[in-house]
């Protein structure tokens, strides 16, 4: 009766306003015009809402009949049955649907940080993304690495403020949260419309128009002007919003500023003219528009895809970097899944040509070619064949044995050559060169020793593929009997190639295969995968934490070896020493220049080199205390002896056996993974919650209030947070919550490095 009374209170208010349905059809002529398509990610703190606004989204647009919830386990994109079950996304899924004329590709990833690898690699092909906020809690520990993550690749962004009809919501907060934590200029582009303490609109501050949703599940809403003489102080509040917005706009935006110098006033100004700064603003990065809404409750979906067309740019509007194509196909791999009909899919961003079926296309990475199989355009697990996909969208093809994530694939050799030789070109300009610079590939021109030629630099600027996280975590893994291990070898290799931060390898003193993760859920997870969708009930050894090792000293040995292998001599002769150095992947291994050794090196067959340099490669898979990595070591070759007759192998197994006494003779301390840690727990519970976390060696590095919940960050060692989710479930009678990833390797105490020792070895 009550929600009545108010539906039909704002009727009649108005009235004379026209009710709209604002909700597509599939039917819709969905232009193929490139200026038309939006390649969007949804990214956000785990709980924030991702999943459920994708669902409002392809509902509202026409692709889907009803709306599934993620506590009944029936959305469209959470379509793995872990995910439906734990109410989680692990698995980025793409979908696409028309809006308004236009189309919206979108990629809704996962929000909790054991996979953030799948959040990198989408991020690697996105032109903008939405970062969902929950709107009661603000910016909280994931959004800041999605948004470094986002800040990397140069993704455009507009926040979205979800479930504002909480009580203690308030987009104010948000927006200053914004501002102190992302370090990003906020646009607040929306304020609430509240009736009797319940959220039923929105108020427009570009428009000054107030929009309230009225009935059906939110595909009907009413606008109305706001006017000085029927809202009072809701319409000096709003115009106060509004002046706000165009004040900011105008110190970022030189052609409002002109506009707004021109007219000599505000209050003509077009709200055209301040939607196409927003838009300018939010493509240039300078500012980040805010919009509200609920999502659950079906309010301001609509609005928020409004506002990705209208300010997120199109794919010809970045991209810079792929122009060098020309009219050739342009692709990159941002997603392998293996599919139990169709065999393995590639998810593919298209950047310029087309890609037609059993087109034959050629890697750059790999430098083979390979022949593609069916096309599909992908709606979750749902997949349409068809002939041709065009520029600017996403491409599912299957049959590809050697194309990975972050690949970039073309039609042909000669299309590769071409391109590099335009962007050698582009590159003598050093703007450019700044313009199209990613942060992964500065890492990797940081770490060639000599000035990159203008090939070289395009080889690098092309290349990029994503960075793969150090794991934090092992345990062993085990078939149920020998008749299985072919089976589980066949599952690893596809988990793997799906999941790049997942890593298997097998123990040389135990011939165990060890699995390493990013989290107690990952590899959990992983297990649930193998039991289900390959039927092979394996067991997972207790975990283990991922240390690392640096030597203490320097030091330097000779080792000769004179031996006769069958008919052929194998002579060796070398001297070696290593330090503690933090230096490039590329630079571990660097030539003694002093006059004496330089002499003597100076002759090596670069196939020598490369056998020494897999020595050094194996050599640092052991340290000497505890038989972990060693990290930051920098390896010094002194002198080389080595005849014709020597194999590579002897060699390779010289230098491992050098630098093993090397290490010895050096010494080694043990490192820990630290982890950046932010738990939300109830006032009358944080003391407790804090007095368990000074137990497990935390150090606190902040402790806020956000309404009646207090939000500690801290760093504490990874040992002892094993099974912190149901410890922290305990302390806290089930209120608390918390997300944590990776910070850095710290060294341990002495008297923490014997018991971690005793942990690993037994003694």
């Amino acid at each position: 009766m009550k929600t009545f009374c108010f539906v039909n209170y704002y009727r009649k208010l108005l009235r004379k306003a026209p009710i709209r349905r604002y909700s597509s059809n599939s039917s819709d002529s969905n232009s193929n015009n490139i200026e038309n398509i939006r390649n969007i990610g949804i990214l956000a703190h785990i709980d924030a809402g991702k999943t459920t606004t994708t669902e409002r989204m392809l509902f509202y647009s026409g692709k889907i009949r009803s709306m599934g919830e993620v506590h009944h386990g029936n959305t469209v994109t959470d379509y793995m049955e872990q995910e439906r079950q734990r109410g989680i996304t692990i698995t980025s899924a793409a979908v696409s649907f028309p809006w308004r004329g236009n189309q919206i590709n979108l990629i809704d990833t996962p929000g909790h940080i054991d996979f953030t690898m799948e959040v990198e690699q989408s991020l690697a092909v996105l032109d903008g993304a939405v970062i969902v906020l929950d709107a009661s809690a603000g910016v909280e520990a994931q959004t800041l690495t999605v948004w470094r993550q986002a800040t990397g690749y140069r993704v455009p962004r507009i926040l979205y403020l979800n479930k504002m009809d909480r009580a203690d919501a308030d987009h104010v907060a948000c927006a200053r949260a914004v501002r102190d934590k992302l370090h990003a200029e906020p646009l607040l582009l929306h304020a609430p419309v509240l009736h009797e303490g319940r959220f039923i609109g929105l108020i427009d501050l570009i428009t000054l128009e107030e929009i309230i949703w009225t009935q059906g599940r939110g595909q009907n809403f009413t606008r109305r002007k706001l006017t000085e003489k029927d809202d009072g102080p809701k319409w000096a509040n709003s115009l106060d919003g509004h002046v706000q917005l165009v004040d900011t706009l105008s110190s970022m935006d030189d052609q409002l500023a002109e506009t707004i110098i021109q007219q000599d006033s505000l209050d003509n100004l077009d709200s055209r003219d301040i939607e196409a700064a927003v838009r300018r603003v939010t493509i240039d990065m300078k500012g980040f528009p805010i919009l509200c809404g609920s999502s659950y409750k079906n309010i301001g979906v609509q609005t928020l895809m409004d506002g990705v067309i209208s300010y997120l740019p199109s794919p010809l509007q970045c991209n810079e970097l792929y122009k060098c194509f020309d009219q050739d196909l342009a692709a990159r791999a941002f997603k392998v899944q293996h599919d139990d009909q169709r065999g393995v899919l590639t998810f593919m961003r298209l950047y310029g040509g087309e890609i037609s079926k059993g087109q034959k296309i050629y890697n750059l990475a790999r430098d083979k070619s390979e022949q593609a199989g069916a096309l599909y355009v992908g709606l979750a697990d749902e997949y349409k064949p068809v002939e041709t996909v065009t520029a600017g969208n996403i491409a599912v093809v299957s049959s590809l044995k050697a194309t990975m994530t972050g690949d970039l694939v073309t039609s042909t050799q000669a299309a590769a050559t071409r391109a590099k030789e335009r962007l050698s070109t582009t590159l003598k300009d050093q703007d450019k060169v700044e313009e199209l610079m990613l942060p992964s590939a500065r890492q990797r021109l940081q770490a060639l020793d000599s000035q990159p030629s203008g090939e070289e630099l395009a080889e690098v600027l092309l290349g990029i593929g994503t960075t793969i996280p150090e794991p934090v975590f092992l345990c062993s893994i085990e078939p149920p009997s020998t008749a299985y291990q072919n089976a589980l070898d066949i599952a690893l290799a596809e988990l793997t190639r799906e999941d790049p931060s997942l890593r298997v390898s097998t123990d040389e003193e135990t011939g165990q295969m060890v699995l390493a993760g990013m989290g107690e859920l990952h590899l959990e997870i992983i297990k649930e995968r193998i039991i289900r969708e390959y039927k092979i009930d394996v067991e997972l050894g207790p975990l283990q934490i991922a240390y690392r090792e640096a030597l203490v000293g320097t030091a330097k040995h000779t080792i000769a070896v004179d031996k006769k292998i069958g008919n052929a001599r194998q002579q060796v002769k070398v001297t070696m020493s290593a330090k503690n150095l933090k230096v490039a992947q590329d630079k571990v291994l660097r030539l003694d220049k002093s006059a004496e050794s330089a002499a003597n090196l100076s002759h090596i067959h670069p196939r020598t080199l490369q056998a020494v340099r897999a020595g050094v490669t194996t050599a640092l898979q052991h340290g000497p205390k505890l038989g972990c990595p060693l990290v930051d070591v920098q390896v010094t070759l002194h002198w080389l002896e080595v005849t014709r007759s020597t194999s590579e192998s002897v060699l390779t197994a010289t230098v491992v056996q050098c630098l093993r006494k090397v290490f010895e003779e050096a010494e080694s301390v043990l490192l820990e993974p630290v982890m950046s840690l932010e738990v939300v727990c109830p006032e009358s519970h944080s003391a407790r919650v804090l007095a368990d976390l000074t137990r497990r060696r935390a150090e606190i590095q902040n402790i806020q209030l956000r309404h009646q919940n207090k939000v500690i960050w801290c760093l504490a060692p990874l040992s002892e947070l094993l099974g912190y989710s149901s410890a922290l479930r305990s302390l806290s009678s089930g209120l608390a919550a918390f997300s944590m990833e990776f910070h850095a390797n710290r060294q341990l105490q002495p008297h923490d490095e014997e018991k971690a020792i005793k942990n690993v070895t037994g003694f």
